[in-house]
């Protein structure tokens, strides 16, 4: 009968274990000085070795000659454990044996001596699916077994976990493997089962199985089924992924607010039966190595990247200001969990979202409007005026556009002015649209103010001052004081470029539709 490779691979000793040496080292020094604990506690993401060193654990504290506190996998005891045939080795799975009576029969269990090995070792996978009366049927045996017995519980979600049950167990903490030692294994594999590779191809395979052993053997194992070489192409290919060209053109493409090769990317992606799910997490990672890149001197500790995807995403990161990095790193992660919940409809949250990412006015999130502010500042600081549906604004876009900037020469009698758009022409009152972004960034350290604030009108008025218009007193009453005027001066004045005073604010009080006005009359900004 055909064995999945990850069964076939599974280490028999703790030198075969991959990447937990900080674990492995101290089990062999236990088990070779007959100083092991009675209950064991492995916590850890999914296939990080949990279950496989519970099981060297089981045979090496039984083995009749072991080696370096490893099993010998050769003595009666090690085979028997192996084979499965050992009645005094118990492997129980707590997702489906979590009741407080599968506990009692345990508790009974325990009294009696091993049958045929030293000790009755019992491992309990999952066992923070167990419920609240099995765990404090549990307790007492755990705390005080029989020397002849050994628990080791693994579990993939420790903060489940009673501290009544963490602080009787000795405590080991599996790390996620790195992406050299997951290749080192995919290789040895690879080799003994006549697999040809590309080392890229294992690369891709290793990152993408994100720490996980057992996710990186089965996914070497499902792209090397048509018995070709393994390339790059038939691992993205296999997998489901877009692969980083992919997503490094649709960053580009964000960039440049390339709507065409948006849509084409998405259409790509979902005609061609491949997971958008897949896709979205790529892009998600893709930014996040972004904002490293933006934020750190030395990006290169903590990105897994080759030399060449390293100037390729430096060069990408050049594109966006740290600030634009974070609210497209919100906008694409909230897609992600409306996706999670959508079925049938990925396809439109995406786009969406895709498009969100062009274009900040459209989004009305503090850290949208935070980057819109950080764009009027970048562009006056350059001398330019802006709009906010230009495309994304970085710091190299501003150096650039201030050396293409003419100089002109200052004559004595001249006094240098910093340019500013004419927004303060007219007599008349222009409505400001974007007075509910200032609303919210005002009532942030005040959440009471806020939903006031929203009820209010803003206009501009001829000559600078801001006019703000309540239908009610109540609402005008708790949105007033100088510490919520100082507030909307600082925000108009990080929109406009000008200074505003409390003197500029005006609040008054309306009846009916008075302030309404047409929307051709809306500052558009």
């Amino acid at each position: 009968m055909y064995q999945a490779l990850y069964r076939k691979w599974r280490p028999q000793t703790f030198d075969d274990v991959y990447g937990q040496d900080h674990i492995t080292s101290v089990l062999k020094y236990e088990t070779d000085n007959n100083k092991f604990s009675h209950a064991y506690l492995f916590c850890g993401s999914r296939g990080t070795g949990k279950t496989t060193c519970a099981k060297i654990l089981a045979k090496a504290v039984n083995c009749e000659s072991p080696i370096n506190g490893s099993p010998c996998n050769r003595c009666a005891s090690c085979m028997s454990i192996d084979s499965g045939a050992a009645t005094d080795v118990l492997e129980m799975d707590a997702a489906s044996n979590n009741g407080v009576d599968n506990i009692r029969d345990i508790r009974d269990e325990v009294v009696y001596s091993p049958s045929a090995l030293k000790y009755r070792v019992y491992i309990v996978d999952e066992v923070h699916m167990l419920s609240g009366s099995a765990f404090n049927a549990l307790l007492k045996t755990l705390e005080e077994p029989p020397s002849h017995v050994v628990f080791i519980l693994a579990t993939t979600e420790l903060h489940k976990l009673p501290s009544t049950i963490i602080s009787r167990c000795q405590r080991f903490d599996f790390r996620r493997i790195s992406t050299e030692d997951l290749m080192a294994r995919l290789r040895l594999i690879a080799g003994e089962e006549s697999i040809e590779y590309e080392d890229e191809a294992l690369r891709l395979i290793a990152k993408h199985a994100q720490g996980g052993m057992r996710d990186a053997i089965s996914l070497l194992e499902l792209c090397a089924g048509s018995r070709r070489k393994l390339t790059p192409d038939i691992v993205t290919d296999t997998i489901g992924s877009g692969g980083r060209a992919n997503i490094e053109s649709t960053v580009h493409a964000i960039s440049n607010c390339d709507y065409d090769a948006i849509f084409s990317t998405v259409d790509g992606v979902v005609s061609s039966s491949k997971d958008i799910s897949v896709f979205w997490q790529e892009l998600l990672s893709y930014y996040r190595d972004m904002l490293v890149m933006k934020t750190t001197e030395t990006a290169e500790k903590y990105l897994d990247l080759t030399e060449t995807e390293g100037a390729a995403l430096k060069k990408a990161s050049e594109l966006f200001s740290k600030e634009a990095l974070l609210a497209h790193c919100r906008i694409i992660d909230d897609a992600h969990y409306a996706m999670q919940r959508a079925g049938a409809i990925k396809r439109i949250i995406a786009e969406m979202a895709l498009v969100k990412l062009c274009d900040s006015s459209i989004d009305v999130s503090p850290e949208s409007l935070l980057l819109r502010i950080s764009k009027l500042e970048n562009a006056l600081a350059g001398g330019a005026a802006v709009t906010m549906n230009q495309p994304n604004v970085s710091e190299k876009n501003v150096d650039e556009a201030k050396k293409e900037e003419p100089k002109k020469e200052i004559t004595p009698d001249e006094t240098p002015k910093k340019p500013q758009a004419n927004l303060f022409g007219s007599e008349e009152l222009k409505a400001y649209r974007g007075w509910n972004e200032i609303a919210e960034r005002v009532g942030a350290s005040d959440v009471s103010v806020a939903p006031f604030l929203k009820q209010a009108r803003a206009f501009i008025s001829g000559d600078g001052k801001v006019v703000l218009r309540f239908g009610s007193d109540f609402a005008m009453s708790m949105a007033s004081g100088d510490a919520i005027k100082k507030g909307i001066c600082a925000a108009f004045g990080a929109v406009f470029g000008k200074e505003f005073g409390l003197q500029d604010i005006v609040y008054e009080k309306v009846k009916g539709n008075e302030d309404t006005i047409s929307d051709m009359d809306e500052l558009m900004i």
